[in-house]
């Protein structure tokens, strides 16, 4: 008899940020399939009898392909696991919810997918970024990095003018072409830019910038993935309502 297959975001780096539905799953798990940037405190929360499979992915470099992962999610479940695949922030943001999904269904396998908090909103909330702002923002645009790539077809003056604010996830590599071309479509060299740094953990680090300026500045901040970048006029109000970090002057203060 098959088992099931629970699809759950973990939320974004903070484990006390999981939904409490999602931690119920978590605790009834005989499987847990989980990625990268999951809490380890999260994993140990699962069962002591429950087995767990690593398949984290770095750029370049995956623990298992996309593919395999599907496979093996179908496979626990027909052995009659409880399944969870533990994805960091939410599945259904850029986390390949769709995919995995798809594959339990055509295998028959029953799945839920529980949702958690995604990078966007927990990581800016935690640098005291309100994502829309009576007085600045009325619209938000969630975008990833992969779409500087060679054979993306975005358009670039509808991003850079479709939304007050713009949320890019897996953006450092790309931040100096992303920048240009947002420039390039007419959104201004000025507008305020936050590069939030490992974000909603201990290790939560938010620079601030500008769009004209922002490449240089996190470059010379040594910005590591994994980053959020934060690009509109709110994100100003991190220099007045930073709560979880010690308040930050713009980068070109900073000593």
């Amino acid at each position: 008899m098959n088992g099931k297959v629970y699809l759950v975001g973990a939320g974004p780096g903070d484990p006390d940020l999981i939904t409490v539905k999602g931690m119920r799953v978590l605790e009834q798990a005989d499987c847990i399939v989980y990625d990268r940037l999951v809490s380890r405190e999260l994993v140990n929360e699962a069962p002591e009898h429950a087995e767990r499979i690593f398949c984290g992915k770095w750029s370049g470099l995956h623990a298992m392909k996309q593919e395999e992962i599907q496979l093996l999610l179908v496979e626990k479940a027909r052995e009659g696991k409880t399944v969870v695949r533990l994805k960091g922030g939410d599945p259904s943001m850029f986390g390949r919810v769709g995919e995995e999904a798809e594959t339990c269904a055509a295998a028959g396998v029953p799945f839920e997918i529980v949702p958690g908090i995604t990078a966007g909103t927990g990581a800016a909330a935690y640098a005291g970024i309100p994502l829309t702002h009576r007085e600045y923002s009325s619209s938000v645009t969630f975008v990833t990095g992969h779409c500087c790539s060679d054979n993306s077809d975005v358009q670039w003056h509808a991003l850079a003018h479709a939304a007050d604010t713009i949320v890019v996830y897996m953006g450092v590599k790309q931040l100096p072409v992303f920048s240009e071309k947002l420039i390039n479509a007419g959104r201004s060299a000025d507008t305020p830019v936050a590069f939030i740094e490992q974000g909603t953990t201990h290790k939560q680090r938010t620079i601030r910038s500008t769009l004209g300026s922002g490449s240089n500045d996190a470059a010379a901040a040594d910005l590591q993935a994994p980053a959020l970048v934060v690009i509109g006029e709110v994100a100003a109000l991190h220099d007045t309502l930073s709560w979880f970090e010690k308040p930050a002057a713009p980068f070109e203060q900073v000593v």
